[in-house]
């Protein structure tokens, strides 16, 4: 797919829903409009529970499930959460996906190694989320296999359809500007189609900063990103912050969702 910057807004009028300022869009109730081939898998199957809201007082939960192997991934996530988190009645939840390479394989790549803190994720705990937000960084423009792997050891809910008619998001990290940050989340919608799950993009919702061409930024309308260069170049505060109107936006579509549900 090209890079030439799709649609171009006019130089003398600003892009429709974009605000004058630089900063995002601002999220509100109004600003949205809103693994193998099982052959027994039943083709009626209904759409599980988890896209019903259930009638009580939790709040509503969004998975933000990431591979982060040098920590990219990992700082969006982080602020993916704070805005998740910024939308009342709604809460974000970190993940990591099981890691398949060998330690010493890790140490002779020099990733550092990862803390207690954000849980190992298992694949029946996906059932218990009310949306998705999935990170990695891209292999030659698709996502890395670590979180392949995971995808495909889902099975079992693909069977059944366990996930079908919840939303699901993707943030990514490349190496450079040309390296996948669309293509990357373009080609993992097959898992999300596959399970029956509603793809949210962000569009150009974060407003102007979106059309900016004087600085380096990575993400897209397919979700935010990260320039990771050689593994040394941390995420700017541009990129972050999309990552964290991202999070709110999915906050809100989460949450229109399931109220409109009801």
């Amino acid at each position: 797919m090209g890079k030439g910057g799709g649609c171009m807004p006019s130089k003398n009028r600003a892009p429709l829903g974009a605000p004058d300022h630089d900063g995002p869009a601002p999220v509100s109730d109004r600003s949205i409009s809103v693994e193998g081939e099982n052959p027994s898998i039943e083709t009626s199957a209904p759409i599980q529970d988890g896209a019903i809201l259930q009638k009580d007082t939790k709040k509503l939960r969004i998975f933000i499930v990431f591979y982060s192997m040098y920590g990219h991934i990992e700082g969006l996530a982080k602020r993916m959460k704070k805005g998740v988190d910024g939308i009342e009645g709604v809460e974000g939840i970190l993940y990591r996906v099981p890691e398949i390479l060998a330690p010493e394989v890790l140490g002779q790549m020099k990733v550092p190694p990862k803390g207690d803190e954000i849980p190992v994720i298992s694949v029946d705990k996906l059932v218990e989320a009310n949306g998705f937000l999935f990170g990695f960084p891209t292999r030659y423009g698709s996502m890395a296999a670590q979180m392949k792997a995971f995808f495909d050891s889902t099975g079992n809910l693909w069977s059944e359809q366990k996930l079908a008619g919840i939303p699901a998001g993707f943030f990514v990290s490349t190496g450079t500007q040309g390296g996948g940050q669309e293509t990357t989340a373009w080609t993992a919608i097959t898992q999300l189609a596959h399970h029956g799950m509603i793809y949210v993009p962000i569009g150009y919702t974060f407003g102007a900063g979106m059309f900016r061409m004087d600085s380096i930024r990575g993400g897209s309308p397919y979700g935010a990103g990260v320039f990771s260069g050689d593994g040394t170049r941390p995420p700017s505060e541009t990129e972050l912050a999309l990552a964290e109107h991202q999070g709110k936006y999915m906050a809100m579509i989460v949450k229109r969702f399931y109220h409109s549900s009801a």
